[in-house]
């Protein structure tokens, strides 16, 4: 799954709005008719209002064509038999869309990798003349965190990654971490190489911590344009004393999350949508910090 935010286009440009009335938006998808909530193009978006949890959600439909090969096969038997499309009946890939209640983020999880993505939702939204601008749906960007830099007392764990394209950038720098992503860049060529740097905590390792940190500040102000990977656990030591560690990403990144999703519960009732929301939202629980900072709200 993957989180994105709405915006409205405006002469080429794209610009955040407040937050939206989505439930009310939803309430009235939920009372429209098939076709006033249907878009046809080269292909055909249905959305369906599904309330759960409270809350209603959005479930937009992808209509297969009729050119489309579809079957069914009894697992018991092994016996199969062809699918026939009827002329008031249409088999669906459905995408549950969660709104969460700020930023205009949303929370997306696909059926399968047919069912409608985030440009078919732009399609549908502004196909259906939903606002009276056009939207753009964007994915919602991480921050690049370089600046915790400045204030940690060390590092205990690396990951980073600066493919061969992008190791030009490495040229001026002097840091151990630089020296060696040139080395492997120059010895495997244009390979996609992660290197992972762990010091464990304690046992008087105060010095190498400290020094794994000036490596990484070498690398400030190269890491988020450079790096495709790039994050590290940083030690910081707080007004008693002690210490604690905290997790900084120096590279933005799509925010997404793959989950399980079951499909029946005990009984072998279908619970597939309900499970998706329940997901949807949960890891939205868990990454509302980032999610906010991501859509420039303040804490």
């Amino acid at each position: 799954m993957q989180f994105f935010e709405i915006v409205d286009s405006i002469e080429g440009n794209q610009i955040r709005v407040t937050q939206r009335d989505w439930n009310g938006i939803l309430s009235l998808l939920g009372r429209a008719k098939v076709d006033e909530r249907t878009w046809r193009t080269d292909q055909t978006l249905i959305g369906t209002v599904h309330s759960s949890q409270q809350d209603d959600h959005l479930l937009l439909h992808k209509v297969k064509s009729e050119g489309e090969w579809l079957s069914v096969m009894d697992m018991n038997t092994g016996e199969w038999s062809e699918l026939e499309f009827q002329a008031s009946r249409g088999y669906l890939d459905t995408t549950v869309i969660a709104f969460l209640p700020y930023g205009n983020v949303i929370g997306v999880m696909q059926g399968s990798t047919a069912a409608p993505g985030s440009k078919s939702l732009e399609n549908w939204v502004n196909g259906l003349k939903l606002f009276t601008k056009p939207v753009v749906v964007r994915p919602l960007l991480s921050k690049a965190e370089v600046q915790k830099l400045a204030t940690a007392s060390g590092a205990t764990k690396v990951e980073i990654r600066i493919g061969a394209h992008k190791a030009q950038a490495l040229q001026n720098k002097s840091g151990r971490l630089a020296r060696f992503l040139r080395t492997a860049s120059d010895d495997y060529g244009d390979l996609r190489v992660t290197v992972t740097i762990s010091i464990p905590r304690g046992g008087g390792r105060e010095e190498d911590r400290q020094r794994l940190l000036a490596d990484l500040q070498d690398l400030e102000d190269v890491m988020p344009g450079a790096a495709d990977m790039a994050k590290a656990k940083l030690v910081y030591t707080n007004s008693n004393g002690g210490e604690y560690a905290q997790l900084a990403e120096f590279v933005e990144h799509h925010i997404t999350a793959k989950r399980r999703v079951p499909a029946v519960d005990e009984e072998g009732n279908s619970i597939r949508i309900l499970s998706a929301v329940q997901v949807i939202l949960g890891v939205a629980a868990e990454h509302e910090e980032e999610l906010r900072k991501a859509a420039d709200l303040e804490e």
